[in-house]
């Protein structure tokens, strides 16, 4: 209603404004000839006004959409996994992490078979090994404990960044920080995994050592053959 009025008050404004005359018609047709021209001119004034104020707003919302975040917050995944697979490989401890983890274990828990050497020294090499596994993956839970503190950190600086984004860009930055985040807690969870696996599987292979050692030792006793006799004799009094 507002921009339809506008033109009228124009013409209004532009007749006040013109000399009052007493020619004929001829004259008068002229002249308002003239003033709708000089209506129709301020209307395309006034479109133009328009479609510049809206190329602005664009442009503006452009910008806005464009701006990234100042400072994008990332974890220390790398680092953090380091310590992980570092901290499980303490004592005589089977770990997922070890390069040497095939030959270590053969060597550690050979199977079936006896050979000769007293079982309790034995016996000590396959449980402390079950035990340095465990405490290795207990290890690894106080340290992923540990690190709850600066995950909570990153949590808090992405919950801000998300409250304060306004424009397109920044918000698909701030949910690729937090899918970011997600893959990383994915990453941790797996470690904790291999290391509750890791700890697990020591501990059934110390077992099946221990009765695969012991069956083969009782089968060694009871497989005893006598000696072969040289025939030589010895009689009373004989020294």
């Amino acid at each position: 209603m507002r921009r339809s009025m506008i033109p009228l008050l124009i013409v209004a404004t532009i007749a006040l404004q013109q000399p009052q005359r007493a020619e004929a018609g001829a004259a008068l047709a002229t002249e308002f000839t003239q003033i709708l021209n000089h209506a129709q001119l301020a209307l395309q004034y006034l479109r133009q006004a328009e479609q510049l104020a809206e190329a602005i707003k664009q442009t503006a919302d452009m910008v806005k959409n464009s701006r990234r975040v100042p400072g994008q917050v990332f974890g220390t995944i790398s680092s953090d996994l380091n310590a992980l697979a570092a901290i499980v490989q303490g004592g005589q401890a089977l770990s997922y992490s070890l390069a040497n983890l095939d030959a270590l274990f053969r060597a550690r828990f050979p199977g079936y078979g006896y050979g000769g050497t007293a079982y309790y020294v034995n016996y000590k090499n396959w449980s402390q090994t079950s035990l340095d596994t465990t405490l290795g993956a207990l290890k690894a839970a106080g340290l992923q404990g540990q690190q709850l503190q600066n995950e909570q950190a990153v949590l808090s600086s992405l919950r801000g960044m998300a409250q304060s984004t306004d424009g397109r860009l920044e918000a698909l930055q701030v949910m690729g920080q937090i899918a970011e985040q997600q893959v990383q807690q994915l990453m941790k969870l797996r470690q904790l995994m291999l290391a509750d696996m890791s700890s697990k599987q020591s501990y059934q292979a110390a077992i099946i050592q221990q009765q695969a050692t012991s069956t083969a030792a009782t089968q060694w006793f009871f497989n005893w053959t006598p000696e072969v006799s040289d025939r030589t004799t010895f009689q009373a009094g004989w020294k």
